[in-house]
C-alpha cells in the first residue's frame, strides 16, 4: 500500500526527528552514528542494501525494488520512483533517503530535500565501474564501508568471470530488446539503453544500435533488423504478449519468430544493474548461445533468491 499522510504532520516529524538525531551527535563530527532508518528508492539501491547485509536498516521501498522478493512484500511501499509523495515518503520517519538519478517528480524531491533529512542519489549504473561504485557509495552513506569494499570485490571477481565467458562468443549474435509499458504500443531498445548496455556485456550485439533510447517498434529501422532472437520482460507490467509479439510486422517474416526464438527475463534482473549485473549477463548469454553450454557463474548468498529466466 502506498502511504500517504497530512505533509504538514510528517513535516513537522521529520523536524523532530533531525533533531532528535542531531542532539545524538557528539561533539566530535566522527562520531556521527550510522543511519538506521533508511528509504531505498531503486531497485538497485534496495538490492546492494540487502547484499549488504542492512536488511534490518531499510525502512521502506519504492515499487521497482522487487529484489529480493521479501523486500516489496515486507517492506512499507512509498510508490513509484518518478512519482513520489512527500507524505509517503516523510511518513515512514527515514534518518536517510537513497535514490538513484531520475526519482521525483522534481517538486516532491525539493520537499523532501528540505526536509532536514539527508537526501542521497546515485547516478544509474551501466557497466562495471558504475555498479561497483554504486556498491562502494551506498555502503559509505550506510557507514559500513568495509562491507562495501567486499561486496565490490566479491562482484568485480564475478565482472571477470564474466568476461571469461565472453571469450567463448566468437560470432556474436544480433538481437532485439521489445517491451510495452502498461500496455502501451511496443517499443526497441537502441544504443544509450540499458538494454543495449547488458548486451555489451553479455557478448551480443544490439539489432537496433542505429536507434537511440527507446523507440516505436516500426519503421525500416526496425523492418530491417532481422534479429537472431527477440528479448522481452516477463513483468506483468511491461511485457509483451506472444500473440503482440507474432502480430508486429516488424518481425513477422524474421527466421526468429519463424524458429521461437523469444526469449523472457524478469526486468528488474536485467536492467537494474545491481550486484548481480554478472549473473544477469551470463544468464541472457545463456539464452542466446545455448550451444556454448556457459558455465554458471559463482552463487552467492544475494544471488539465491534470482528468478530464472525462460525461452519458449
Amino acid at each position: 500500500m502506498v502511504l500517504n499522510v497530512s505533509l504538514e504532520r510528517v513535516l513537522a516529524a521529520a523536524v523532530v526527528a533531525a533533531s532528535l538525531v542531531a542532539g545524538a551527535v557528539s561533539a566530535s563530527a566522527t562520531d556521527v552514528p550510522a543511519p538506521q532508518r533508511i528509504l531505498a528508492v531503486g531497485g538497485a539501491v534496495t538490492e546492494t542494501l540487502y547484499a549488504l547485509g542492512l536488511e534490518d536498516r531499510v525502512v521502506a521501498v519504492d515499487t521497482s525494488s522487487t529484489y529480493p522478493r521479501r523486500a516489496l512484500g515486507g517492506k512499507p511501499n512509498v510508490g513509484y520512483i518518478r512519482a513520489l509523495s512527500p507524505e509517503g515518503v516523510l511518513s515512514v520517519g527515514p534518518d536517510l533517503i537513497i535514490a538513484l538519478d531520475g526519482a521525483g517528480p522534481p517538486d516532491a524531491v525539493k520537499v523532501l530535500r528540505g526536509a532536514a533529512i539527508p537526501f542521497e542519489t546515485l547516478p544509474e549504473a551501466r557497466d562495471e565501474a558504475g555498479v561497483l561504485g554504486n556498491i562502494r557509495r551506498i555502503a559509505a552513506l550506510a557507514g559500513v564501508p568495509a562491507r562495501g569494499e567486499e561486496l565490490a570485490q566479491a562482484v568485480s571477481d564475478d565482472f571477470k568471470a564474466l568476461a571469461e565467458i565472453r571469450t567463448r562468443i566468437t560470432a556474436p549474435r544480433s538481437i532485439v530488446f521489445v517491451l510495452s509499458a502498461s500496455g502501451a504500443a511496443p517499443v526497441v531498445a537502441g544504443a544509450g539503453t540499458g538494454a543495449q548496455a547488458m548486451f555489451e556485456l553479455a557478448g551480443i550485439s544490439n539489432a537496433m544500435a542505429g536507434l537511440h533510447g527507446y523507440k516505436p517498434a516500426v519503421g525500416e529501422a526496425v523492418l530491417g533488423a532481422d534479429p537472431y532472437a527477440i528479448v522481452l520482460m516477463k513483468d506483468q507490467n511491461h511485457g509483451v504478449s506472444d500473440d503482440a509479439i507474432k502480430a508486429m510486422p516488424a518481425f513477422a517474416g524474421a527466421p526468429a519468430m519463424a524458429e521461437g526464438r523469444f526469449y523472457r527475463m524478469d526486468g528488474g534482473y536485467l536492467l537494474s544493474f545491481g550486484p548481480r549485473t554478472p549473473q544477469a549477463a551470463r544468464d541472457l548469454a545463456a539464452l542466446v548461445y545455448p550451444e556454448l553450454r556457459l558455465p554458471a557463474m559463482p552463487a552467492h548468498a544475494w544471488t539465491l533468491d534470482t528468478p530464472a529466466s525462460s525461452a519458449p
